[in-house]
């Protein structure tokens, strides 16, 4: 009978924590707020550059805070049209470029993005910026470290929140954010991270075509990163990131809506 009641209080407070991914509709997990995820987001943030030789000043990372901020003001215009604007509440967009030969970016919540200059040859140029770019600044819009969270809190028992969580087991909280946010990862996340690439993978399609930059050179984007891997990729199915040929299927797929959006933006 008390397992019973528990599994209905916990299925009762997942119902009402959903929420919808800005744009595409998907439902999504929401046990945590923006107030909660950003300033931890921050915090590590400015950590990881603190620990990391930042070469922003540089030709290369000028052009990725062109890129970045061109994308973000593009974004931020298409979610109030749309009435997105509480998404957005909290954040502080802010591109780094990082001195290492890891072929890599990444965003935390509230739109702090770094690339490494290990992409920065699979780019090739600022329309390569751009399909990374809107890839990321996608994961941060559609709130997938804070939806990744949510299931991580709701997987170990975690249910009052990150300021309960945290004196409850500070340790397993702070484990639980750095892998939602992309610092690690576990076996049982990874179908889970597939499907946010995958969105982030669409989103950021039309977010770059909106920012005026052509989304027909993100397929070309994705052979280039299959070439680097020379084959020494894992399998899709032990990765956190589809298998390249997937990704260029359904980019394909998604051009026609993207182009559209590239259409107007050029008239503008």
């Amino acid at each position: 009978m008390v397992k019973k009641i528990i599994f209905l209080l916990v299925t009762g407070m997942v119902i009402y924590s959903c929420a919808k991914v800005p744009l595409s509709g998907r439902n999504q997990l929401s046990l945590v707020s923006n107030s909660e995820v950003l300033p931890l987001a921050y915090q590590q943030y400015d950590e990881v550059l603190k620990n990391s030789k930042v070469v922003t000043n540089t030709a290369e990372g000028q052009m990725v805070v062109r890129v970045g901020k061109r994308i973000a003001e593009a974004v931020e215009a298409y979610m109030r049209e749309k009435g997105y604007e509480k998404d957005l509440e909290g954040f502080a967009w802010e591109f780094n470029l990082i001195d290492e030969n890891t072929v890599n970016a990444w965003c935390m919540p509230g739109g702090k993005v770094a690339f490494y200059t290990g992409i920065m040859p699979i780019c090739q140029d600022e329309a390569g910026v751009a399909v990374v770019m809107g890839h990321e600044v996608a994961h941060a819009i559609a709130h997938h470290a804070r939806e990744r969270m949510s299931n991580g809190m709701l997987l170990n028992g975690l249910l009052g929140g990150v300021q309960v969580a945290m004196g409850q087991n500070p340790t397993l909280t702070q484990s639980i954010f750095l892998q939602a946010a992309g610092v690690g990862g576990q076996l049982g996340m990874l179908k889970f991270s597939r499907s946010h690439e995958l969105e982030a993978d669409q989103l950021g399609l039309n977010f770059m075509a909106l920012a005026g930059y052509d989304p027909r050179v993100a397929p070309a984007f994705w052979e280039r990163m299959s070439a680097a891997g020379s084959g020494a990729a894992p399998p899709e199915f032990l990765s956190t990131h589809p298998g390249p040929n997937r990704r260029i299927d359904e980019l394909n797929k998604q051009m026609p809506e993207a182009l559209n959006y590239y259409e107007k933006s050029n008239k503008r």
